[in-house]
């Protein structure tokens, strides 16, 4: 029944026009699928990563950052559509600041490097076949962002979504791009391949690229860290920062004991009756902040070396064919973690950054702090705190899950968070304007309330 899938699914990815690399990839994951592997790390078979270098420590001079930078592109992993947060368009398309989306925001902090260091430093988003479109415009408020011929974006690939118990393409006509689905972020390589564009960058002398994701809005491209690989010549390099409890889902880097290399081990791939090694952060005291610094000369010839493929391990994840409906079909979506990349980097290293620089909205939790006063955007589109004290823990309850709501209970903006330690809200509840809360603030409570205007929130409610 399998061999069956295999040869619908490799069907339907010629006709989509898949790039060969594209096609053997996934034709490797289904592979390891049908064979049952689930792409587990055993914690008997890692230790934790210990002794990091830390981003302090490698300042650069100014020469220094401007001839690194002059070799460095971004790429901002820009497919995420944000359905967690009740989005149907690219996340990155909401507004973050005052006006200002996502993509506005990484358009500013790309101009103000290119004017400070007097570089081009290409910016390129990958993005999926659902948020090209209405990203692309956005951008398209700023005409100077395209350098050297070089495109804006470039679309990842697309696979199938497969029947869970058939492993067969599965069919939807209510909707057929939901048959579709982008195969994680681990496909960047192969995508970067497949479109001509990882040698376009090298023919135009980039070495390295900065990856990221785009709604991190703390990813910014740092001259000291390029500084670093370029003057100890490293392939690969992956940022982490130090866990926290609320880090504790969030995936880690560790050190196979059977050759000492770099792995990551994300949630997805903790074997079954493990979580609590995963997420003890006293054990596994960093996490990977997903910003990553990869050497296109070291890239290019090990996707030479391996035929396209570079051997990620397989991320196997669950979902319905409708996410927005849990009782449509179940599907596998075949996936590989871009960060997995650092086990076939010979030499690869990590370098702890600090926390400012893992600033993602994930949830509306995230979106409010983000919103708050707790931050300024400063001339380099950079977000910089305003406190010096701990950020309030944010819980919102089910009112405030999906952005629609979210923004119909804070019409007037989010409150004043500068005196907050923490704010949990069960409730439903409509916030006026100059509302502020102190301390540690909850609401609970049933029935629709307002919190009148100018309202000085604490304690419980």
């Amino acid at each position: 029944m399998s061999e069956r899938g295999l040869e619908q699914a490799r069907a339907a990815m010629v006709e989509r026009g898949t790039s060969d690399a594209a096609v053997a990839t996934f034709e490797r994951f289904y592979r390891m699928l049908e064979s049952g592997e689930q792409g587990l790390i055993p914690e008997a078979s890692i230790d934790p990563l210990t002794d990091v270098p830390t981003l302090d420590g490698m300042l650069a001079s100014e020469a220094e950052r401007r001839a690194a930078l002059a070799r460095v592109a971004i790429i901002k992993l820009n497919g995420g559509l944000g359905t967690s947060m009740g989005l149907s368009g690219p996340k990155t398309a909401l507004t973050v600041r005052g006006e200002l989306t996502f993509l506005d925001i990484i358009a500013r902090q790309t101009r103000a490097l290119r004017s400070r260091y007097d570089v081009r430093l290409p910016l390129v988003l990958m993005n999926s076949f659902r948020t090209r479109e209405e990203s692309l415009a956005i951008l398209a408020a700023y005409p100077d962002l395209a350098v050297d011929g070089l495109p804006l974006d470039f679309v990842q690939n697309a696979e199938p979504k497969l029947v869970a118990d058939t492993l067969e393409p599965v069919s939807w006509p209510a909707d057929p791009e939901l048959e579709w689905c982008p195969p994680g972020h681990g496909d960047v390589f192969v995508s970067l391949q497949g479109t001509g564009l990882l040698d376009d960058l090298r023919a135009k002398g980039i070495r390295y690229v900065f990856l990221s994701n785009a709604d991190n809005l703390g990813a910014t491209c740092d001259p000291d860290i390029a500084a670093w690989l370029i003057a100890n010549d490293i392939p690969y390099a992956a940022e982490v920062c130090e866990r926290t409890a609320n880090d504790r889902k969030g995936g880690h880097l560790a050190v196979r004991k059977a050759d000492g290399q770099l792995i990551l081990r994300d949630s997805a791939m903790v074997a079954p009756g493990e979580e609590e090694f995963f997420q003890d952060n006293t054990r596994h005291t960093l996490f990977h902040a997903n910003n990553l610094w990869v050497d296109l000369e070291a890239l290019a010839g090990l996707l030479a070396e391996r035929g396209g493929i570079l051997g990620l391990p397989i991320i196997v994840n669950r979902k319905s064919v409708d996410p927005t409906d849990p009782t449509s079909t179940p599907v596998i979506q075949i996936e590989s973690a871009m960060g997995a990349a650092i086990e076939v980097f010979a030499g690869s290293r990590a370098i702890a950054v600090p926390r400012s620089r893992f600033r993602p909205v994930k949830s509306t939790n995230e979106l409010l702090l983000v919103q708050s006063d707790i931050f300024e955007l400063d001339e380099q589109g950079q977000l910089v705190s305003t406190i010096a004290h701990a950020e309030p823990a944010i819980s919102l309850g089910s009112a405030y899950r999906h952005v629609p709501d979210f923004l119909a209970r804070f019409p007037d903006g989010v409150p004043s968070m500068r005196e907050c330690t923490s704010l949990t809200i069960d409730a439903d509840v409509t916030f006026g304007a100059r509302v502020r809360c102190v301390g540690d603030v909850t609401i609970t409570g049933t029935g629709i309330r307002r919190v009148p205007d100018g309202t000085v929130l604490s304690g419980r409610h």
